[in-house]
């Protein structure tokens, strides 16, 4: 898509920036698209899964669409239309059956974490997702434990269809899956109202408890042609994607979307961007050729270190890839230079690496880099998406209105009331900044989240997300990430999660460059003065990583008071650096 920018300056500094590319005409109702599409692929996999002896079980269209109309029939028949399908269960065929059998029935879909029903948290976010949107119905992983959490939070009278066997009086999906269809359920497909909330997807929840944004099946189906008009064939959705991002958030529930309404084959990836979990990744990409790459920052940080190491990967992982997309956060340099430097070697050119910005709200990405440009950066507005850009401090808030933007917070008017402004746009509460003032057609560059900005106790601002971005940069590839200490302290400092173990020579070499790296810096707001080890390494089961593969810095501080406290302490022990 060429870059044609409408701009527009107004005299307190703000700039209104959208695309004069349009939007191309799309059918709203998703459903019917892709059942559509299943009809017309037929025989072609929709779907590939590892079974437990490690081989590819794979679903067709055919046999797809026709198990989505029975459990769709099984939905109507005992759920009341409008109520909440919750689907707490990894990603897998079966998980895909249903969710898109829930939007088929007229229900409100919300897909949760199996994560969410494991916390050591007395299930508190799971008893605040179930309060809020009340179940009549739902989909559960083949797990006792999980199971067991669910129906301890969840109405007696609520129906429970388990993956596998049935467990505890529920319906196995089995037996969902094999009810007689009747005109009933081609009669709710087209009939749907494609304005209602459709799905309900959860906010990460890293400041606080969950929010549930509502999205109707218009605003999916905006975001799905933005991505099409964006980025065209060259993502290959209607070919073959392995991906491992979990259909509960954001960006993965777009891959799902995307690969039906086109008709790829989507290989869902067991692994995640985690040190127990990325060699299941690197074992897929190792027999799968595929036509693009999606993942956070921190699995490309751990793609990159796998690739420079495995001659047989990079063959594989190069054979048929055309564009590498990363989002959730920003991409270090050095790891995009590390990657184009393997992409050359094996291919003779550069492949492009994009990002797509967006968010929860924005249903999926809703920016991206869809021109040639060699820096990291979050790209420019999708057609039919409107920026409005204030001027903070030399940066701008983003905000953005659309099509594809949320309906709201479910039975939160206030909270959805703050999150527009007065003319309609949504505050994301991000910051950028342009690649060059003079040359907005280069695009934005993120520069910052403000719930990551925080005061040190003499009052200075320290840019949380900008700083923290730079310091991956400058560690790369020694660590897998940071998290910046804190608020209301008198100075910074820095927990590091190192590649690896944390030797002594290691930790001596990561002190070093951020001792090289506080000589560029000024003033105190960006100077780290001491740095430790992140030990223990940050867990899932305790909401230190996030459904995403993100870290939640806050809390990870607040689960190691005796390591910060050690980081501020007048004689702290051998754990910890002093920098300066």
């Amino acid at each position: 898509m060429p870059v044609d920018l409408d701009i527009k300056r107004e005299p307190d500094g703000t700039i209104l920036l959208r695309s004069n590319n349009i939007l191309p005409e799309h059918e709203p109702n998703i459903v019917r698209v892709i059942m559509e599409r299943a009809r017309c692929t037929g025989d072609k996999a929709a779907f590939a899964a590892r079974t437990s002896t490690g081989c590819w079980r794979f679903l067709t269209y055919k046999d797809f669409a026709t198990q989505v109309r029975s459990a769709g029939q099984w939905l109507i028949d005992r759920v009341p239309h409008g109520a909440t399908l919750m689907i707490v269960a990894d990603n897998s065929p079966e998980v895909a059956i249903i969710f898109v059998a829930g939007l088929a029935a007229g229900l409100r879909v919300l897909p949760v974490g199996t994560g969410t029903a494991l916390a050591n948290d007395d299930l508190l976010r799971l008893r605040h997702i179930v309060a809020k949107s009340k179940p009549a119905a739902v989909y559960v992983d083949n797990s006792r434990q999980i199971v067991d959490s669910v129906r301890s939070v969840i109405d007696v009278k609520c129906a429970v269809i388990t993956a596998g066997t049935a467990i505890s009086g529920s319906t196995a999906i089995g037996e969902v899956t094999s009810t007689k269809p009747s005109p009933a359920i081609d009669e709710s497909i087209n009939n749907l109202d494609v304005s209602r909330t459709a799905c309900l997807m959860m906010t990460s929840g890293s400041s606080g408890l969950p929010k549930l944004v509502k999205q109707s099946l218009a605003n999916m189906a905006a975001n799905t042609a933005q991505g099409l008009a964006t980025l065209g064939p060259i993502v290959g959705w209607h070919e073959a994607s392995l991906d491992w991002l979990p259909w509960n958030h954001a960006a993965g529930s777009a891959v799902l979307r995307a690969s039906l309404m086109l008709g790829g084959t989507l290989y869902i990836d067991g692994g995640k961007p985690t040190p127990d979990l990325f060699g299941e990744t690197v074992r897929n990409l190792r027999e799968i050729s595929v036509p693009y790459f999606n993942n956070v920052p921190l699995g490309y940080s751990m793609l990159t270190d796998a690739l420079e190491n495995d001659a047989e990967m990079r063959k594989t992982f190069f054979k048929r890839m055309r564009i590498m997309i990363y989002g959730g956060a920003g991409l270090p340099q050095s790891v995009k230079d590390r990657l184009q430097q393997m992409a050359f070697r094996e291919t003779g050119r550069y492949i492009p690496v994009t990002t797509g910005y967006g968010a929860t709200e924005t249903v999926a990405g809703c920016l991206s880099i869809h021109f040639e440009c060699d820096k990291v950066g979050i790209g420019l507005p999708a057609p039919a998406i409107e920026m409005k850009l204030v001027p903070v401090e030399g940066r701008y808030a983003l905000l953005l209105r659309g099509p594809n933007i949320m309906l709201g917070y479910l039975d939160e008017p206030e909270l959805t009331a703050q999150a527009f402004d007065e003319d309609g746009y949504y505050r994301t509460g991000d910051l950028v900044r342009f690649q060059d003032d003079a040359r907005p057609e280069l695009g934005l560059v993120f520069a910052g989240r403000q719930t990551e900005e925080f005061k040190l106790s003499n009052g200075t601002w320290v840019y949380g997300g900008q700083l923290r971005t730079q310091l991956l940069d400058a560690l790369t590839p020694l660590v897998q990430d940071v998290v910046l200490c804190d608020e209301n302290k008198p100075y910074l400092s820095l927990l590091v999660w190192p590649n690896d173990e944390a030797s002594t020579e290691k930790m001596d070499q990561i002190a070093t460059i951020v001792r090289e790296f506080n000589t560029r810096q000024k003033g105190t707001a960006s100077r780290i003065r001491r740095l430790a080890s992140l030990v223990p390494p940050p867990n899932p089961a305790e909401s230190e990583i996030s459904e995403k593969g993100s870290l939640v810095r806050r809390k990870i501080i607040e689960n190691r008071t005796d390591l910060v406290d050690q980081l501020y302490a007048d004689k702290p022990d051998g754990s910890v650096f002093v920098l300066f």
